[in-house]
């Protein structure tokens, strides 16, 4: 135990261990927040969608020389959020066929860009980071990590602020706009956020794992929970746990950052589970 300890704290000297712990407790919380309410929506799958999006607008930045790659990917995943929200309840396309449609035709279109024109001599490694995120949350700068304090920080506030309209449109948006809520407001609203959370995350656990950040957590506190502010609450607490958990295992250990995190966010999904089943019995 001493001896883990000091490895701990020697790798605390370092910044990007610090960087990338801060980084991971944020993407974590605002990850948990709208996780919640996107699983009760049916709108799970919507992460997985606007990953592949925010890889195929990173591709095109890529190609394009793009000094700061935010100011292209965040722009494009918040148009797509906008879009799949909206145009979900298309009788033409429906919810699940309009992810489909988009993430498959993204990655698709980020994968072919990258081989067409990229200018690295690697480029199956620059796409694994990309897609599994195995390295870069290790090499976060210090600009980073400020520009995902300041995003994050917004995202909470926002969350706190229309809690309870996020709420009336979670569960029963019809009731919400026979109330007076602008449900559509509301709507658009929780989209941004998606696609900032879904924009953070990236560096985290790649564009194919978010959608474990934004599904494990809520589950697992629902098998324990029924009140919603409660899950809310379980969620964020689990899903930052977690992270912080999966990255300290990564590095003592050298394994990937991303594939780490989930791997425990499924460890504790099963051992709620199991508190679940004793807890109704």
């Amino acid at each position: 135990m001493s001896e883990l300890i000091g490895n701990l704290s020697m790798y605390f000297e370092h910044s990007f261990v610090r960087y990338a712990l801060i980084a991971g407790v944020l993407i974590a919380l605002c990850s948990s927040l709208l996780g919640v309410t996107l699983v009760l929506k049916r709108f799970s799958f919507i992460g997985d969608g606007l990953s592949h999006v925010a890889f195929g607008a990173m591709a095109i930045a890529a190609v394009l020389n793009v000094t700061n790659n935010m100011l292209l990917i965040l722009p494009i995943t918040v148009a797509s959020a906008i879009l799949l929200l909206a145009g979900g309840k298309n009788r033409k396309i429906k919810g699940d066929a309009a992810i489909a449609m988009i993430s498959v035709g993204s990655l698709a279109i980020g994968y072919l860009l990258m081989n067409l024109f990229s200018s690295s001599s690697n480029i199956s490694g620059d796409v694994c980071t990309t897609l599994f995120g195995s390295t870069s949350i290790l090499t976060l700068s210090s600009l980073d990590v400020w520009l995902c304090v300041i995003l994050s920080v917004v995202v909470v506030a926002v969350f706190i602020i229309f809690y309870n309209k996020i709420f009336a449109v979670t569960f029963d948006e019809d009731f919400a706009r026979a109330t007076g809520v602008n449900a559509g407001a509301y709507n658009f609203l929780i989209a941004v956020i998606i696609a900032v959370i879904i924009v953070l995350a990236m560096n985290l656990v790649g564009s194919l794992l978010i959608s474990a950040l934004v599904i494990f957590p809520a589950l697992s506190a629902m098998r324990v929970f029924k009140n919603f502010r409660a899950v809310t609450i379980c969620s964020a607490v689990f899903s930052v746990f977690c992270a912080v958990t999966g990255i300290l295992i990564a590095i003592l250990g050298g394994t990937p950052v991303g594939s780490t995190i989930v791997g425990v966010d499924i460890v504790g999904f099963i051992i709620f589970y199991l508190i679940g089943l004793v807890k109704n019995r």
